[in-house]
């Protein structure tokens, strides 16, 4: 329940209701913590296939927490996949993160939030998968529905903006 706080003479009022009243912020916060666990473990993920590798780009690392690793600055070839899966969704994600809290503060639905990040985050995860086990043509299926997702938002916070500029 709301707590009742005192108003002008007499009338009480409720506060502001929080963003997590609002289902639209509601997926955005669903759909952001997958996307950063999904962020998290292909960080991790980075690490182990590393350790497995024995080689490290940096030298005090291979007298302390990768003893007995060769030190190269170019990074194995399974590291380097893991590196790129990586750097291609927080390229994707970042952007999708800043226009999905973009869309929540313009006001868009809760149908559309529900939908278009739903059908972003599971395309990142998908992603992240078929990145990792090399699968084609997934890999650019996952990727094209992810920014499509990403064009779809941007076109709704566009047209919520004009909406409000210009009373369409």
């Amino acid at each position: 329940t709301n707590p009742r706080v005192p108003g002008p003479i007499g009338k009480e009022t409720h506060p502001m209701p929080t963003l997590a009243a609002n289902p639209a912020f509601v997926a955005y916060a669903l759909s952001m913590l997958v996307l950063s666990l999904n962020l998290l473990l292909l960080w991790a993920y980075s690490g182990s296939v590393r350790g497995k590798s024995k080689v490290t780009p940096n030298n005090e690392d291979a007298g302390t927490i990768a003893r007995g690793a060769t030190v190269d600055q170019i990074n194995p070839p399974e590291v380097a996949r893991v590196l790129r899966a990586h750097a291609n969704a927080m390229a994707n994600i970042v952007p999708f993160a800043i226009l999905g809290l973009l869309f929540v503060l313009v006001g868009g639905s809760a149908t559309v939030a529900y939908v278009v990040f739903g059908v972003f985050t599971a395309a990142r995860v998908m992603h992240s998968f078929v990145y990792l086990a090399a699968k084609q043509p997934w890999r650019s299926l996952s990727f094209g529905v992810g920014g499509v997702a990403t064009l779809a938002l941007m076109g709704f916070i566009v047209k919520a903006l004009v909406a409000a500029c210009c009373g369409a």
